[in-house]
């Protein structure tokens, strides 16, 4: 609520944002903690301290970012602690004139300097700065390896990020300790609370890193030549003047080497401690390297170096149900966002295997979504590699006390201390070690990544040519939580398939999944059945629900057919278990065949309704599909067969009547002469791109920096799915049900294509 003349109106009983100090121990130590009271309470308040309305939940921080129309980023290098006169007079004397940047620049100016910008950092541009990401960190864990004890900030993690930033810039290397005070000035300067004594002095630091900062740009202009972005932005702004001028190629040399280097050396400091604070978390990257990648994104949501970005809104709007005036100034706060419980399961624990830690804010969200964001994954993922090799048994000093720069934004400790025993370093025993590594992965990581290993507990025939494979934590711990109707992915070989799980929900010590070994198989069923035995280890990914219970009270109707009824055993009982109506329709060859047969008589009763074949009992689906009320909802599931005849019997019906679950993707190899050249529309980030015609929509997202999360790339697991905002979608997926399909509101982006010329995402 807003009172009179826009000062804010509170509840009286809610005291925390009249205490909420963004400069405090308590803020900076645990910014979701400190802010849990508002998420839960009051997620857009006013403080009237800092003079900003505070936002803190996920939905309403991404709404923000997504709007930049309505919360102009003009504000985000505003100073926000007004600087004394002295100061001012000290940044005048040299010349300071910092101008807008990519950071905090509105359109239309800026989507044409971000095009203009971007190429460099496009992932097939960002590869080939591997090997000497690899190198410069390789030299400065060199240096310390037999020691025994490290300051890690000091010693590491500021000086990598700024030598690849200098590289990646395509700058000399400069004095790095005073790159460093440079760099903590202007921190200080733009989001932190000098006090009034500090002020000139931080003012000279910072007037002294813009002087250096034109003084490079002076050199490059000299000679344009080199690699490295800074010199493609200057042979940029002489090819294109008017959109990449001189002050700002000035003003983008200076932020730069604040946004490549001082927010990645905050990240890896953050992740490092998250991790050796998490014993198993860490054990497990070390043990199985392959989990780098997705602990890099769960460790950027849950102690991100970003903690808060800053708006404005440019007319009167409301946020969260609060009205916002125009004018009035937001601090949005990814740092607590990152922790809402209603985007992410448990989100104070750190789960490295998190389905969708990839969704987190720290790197903003929109059409100012950090353009570095994959270099500084590359650089965290190198880093915390060459730590888990070369320094598996790594501990955190348990006598050291954290401490944090005080400001608004901008996290990671002072110093990080740890300790080892140098004669158990593996590369003494075998050397090795110092040659392996993990193929990089470069752009957000592939659902394929995150994976659960997994031994087989039992595995026992329960039908004909059916087993039942039950799956326990290799490490112990206990299973994802899953809901009624999900499936897993499963690495079988050299392939990866999908299979229901069939367990009950509340059994976290396995998943459960039984395998119907099919004469035309692909490979996955057979190796199933016969390269899997009890002991086994095997590699997981999910659970994933596409094909959940509707909600409400209308009659359930299921449909399965052989192997189908997998996923209708977890969703019957979930009926069942709501007092919902419904009954089962279960068709196969012979009951020898039918799996689960006892156990779904025992639990549904006169509910079950079994059609064997060679009993001479046969569904008759225009039957059943004639028995259909207004409100009731077919879960079907099973061959094509059964599928296409159950979507005929129905075609009548609405749409959301039916919904299926397929065992087999029907895409085939994407054939150019047959597909047209379509343009995709990103809503959210201002980016248009052409997708041709031997090329998907999830490759050209991918090619554009773009986060999509992807896995079996067939149209069958649904983790690539987006959201649709106009055009017609030619929906090749067998996941999405016809009702999902005809409102042309989400598509899968491995496999469909537009109808049309045009598609626009919410991306």
């Amino acid at each position: 609520m807003q009172g009179a003349g826009g000062d804010p109106a509170r509840c009286p009983f809610l005291a925390g944002s009249d205490v909420f100090d963004p400069f405090g121990d308590d803020y900076l130590r645990d910014p979701a903690g400190n802010l849990r009271w508002s998420r839960d309470q009051e997620p857009v308040f006013f403080s009237e301290a800092l003079g900003y309305w505070v936002v803190t939940r996920y939905d309403d921080v991404k709404a923000v970012f997504r709007d930049h129309e309505t919360f102009s980023p003009s504000i985000a290098l505003e100073k926000i602690t007004p600087t004394s006169e002295e100061a001012n007079e000290v940044l005048a004397s040299y010349g300071y004139a910092m101008g807008r940047t990519l950071v905090n620049e509105d359109e239309p100016a800026h989507m044409p300097r971000r095009r203009a910008l971007m190429d460099p950092f496009l992932p097939e541009r960002l590869v080939h700065h591997e090997e000497m990401v690899r190198a410069v960190t390789r030299e400065f864990v060199d240096r310390f390896i037999d020691d025994g004890r490290a300051d890690l900030v000091d010693q590491m993690l500021w000086e990598v990020p700024l030598t690849v930033a200098l590289h990646f810039l395509g700058v000399p290397e400069e004095d790095m300790p005073t790159l460093r005070r440079y760099s903590v000035a202007h921190t200080v300067n733009t989001w932190g609370r000098p006090a009034p004594e500090q002020q000139v002095a931080v003012a000279d630091a910072v007037g002294r890193f813009w002087q250096l900062s034109g003084e490079i740009v002076a050199k490059l202009r000299a000679d344009p030549s080199g690699d490295g972005w800074m010199a493609y932005g200057v042979r940029q702004n002489a090819v294109m003047p008017d959109v990449v001028t001189d002050s700002y190629v000035h003003s983008i040399m200076m932020a730069g080497l604040v946004a490549a280097h001082e927010t990645t050396a905050n990240a890896a400091a953050n992740a490092i401690k998250l991790l050796l604070e998490t014993p198993d978390a860490w054990r497990e990257i070390c043990e199985d390297p392959s989990l780098i990648p997705n602990a890099v994104e769960e460790c950027l949501r849950h102690s991100g170096s970003i903690v808060a970005w800053r708006r404005i809104a440019t007319r009167d709007t409301i946020v969260g149900g609060v009205e916002i005036p125009a004018g009035g100034k937001l601090l949005v706060v990814t740092g607590s966002a990152n922790h809402d419980d209603r985007e992410f399961d448990d989100p104070d624990a750190v789960d490295i295997r998190r389905i969708n830690a990839g969704e987190h804010l720290t790197f903003g969200f929109g059409s100012h979504q950090c353009m570095g964001k994959n270099l500084a994954r590359m650089e965290m993922q190198i880093i915390l590699e060459e730590l888990a090799a070369r320094l598996p048994h790594l501990e955190l000093d348990p006598d050291q006390e954290f401490s944090y720069l005080p400001n608004t934004s901008f996290r990671g400790p002072e110093h990080l201390v740890v300790t080892w025993d140098p004669e158990r370093n593996p590369e003494r025993a075998d050397p090795s070690v110092l040659e392996r590594r993990q193929a990089l992965h470069v752009g957000e990581p592939s659902s394929k990544l995150v994976s659960h290993r997994m031994r087989v507990q039992t595995h026992e025939l329960i039908a004909d040519g059916i087993v039942r494979v039950r799956l326990t934590s290799a490490t112990g711990r206990p299973v994802p939580a899953w809901t009624p109707g999900s499936h897993i992915d499963l690495d079988c070989g050299d392939l990866s398939r999908q299979y229901s799980l069939c367990g009950r929900v509340d059994d976290r010590d396995a998943f459960e999944i039984a395998v119907l070994e099919e004469p035309e198989s692909r490979g996955g069923s057979r190796w199933v059945h016969h390269a899997l035995h009890v002991g086994s280890e095997v590699v997981v990914r999910g659970p994933r629900n596409h094909f959940r219970l509707d909600p409400g009270d209308g009659r359930v109707v299921f449909v399965a057919g052989g192997i189908g009824i997998t996923p209708i055993v977890s969703l019957a009982a979930a009926a069942r278990d709501a007092g919902r109506e419904y009954s089962i329709h279960y068709a196969g060859r012979s009951r020898g065949s039918m799996a689960f047969l006892d156990r779904l008589a025992e639990e549904h009763g006169d509910r079950l309704h079994v059609f064997a074949a060679d009993e001479g009992r046969r569904l008759d689906l225009d039957a059943l599909a004639a028995t259909i009320r207004p409100g009731d909802r077919i879960h079907a599931c099973g061959p094509a067969r059964l599928l296409d005849g159950i979507a005929h019997a129905t075609r009548a019906l609405p749409p959301e009547t039916l919904k299926t679950e397929h065992f087999t993707s029907t895409i085939g190899v994407l054939d150019p002469a047959n597909e047209h050249p379509f343009e995709i529309v990103l809503r959210d980030s201002g980016v248009t791109l052409e997708v041709p015609a031997d090329r998907t929509v999830l490759q050209r997202l991918r090619a554009a920096n773009i986060d999509v999360r992807s896995d079996c790339e067939e149209g069958l697991c649904g983790s690539c799915e987006v959201a649709v905002v106009d055009g017609e979608v030619d929906h090749r997926d067998v996941v999405l049900s016809a009702a999902e399909r005809a409102s042309h509101r989400t598509m899968m982006t491995c496999c469909s294509r537009a109808c049309g010329a045009r598609l626009e995402l919410q991306l």
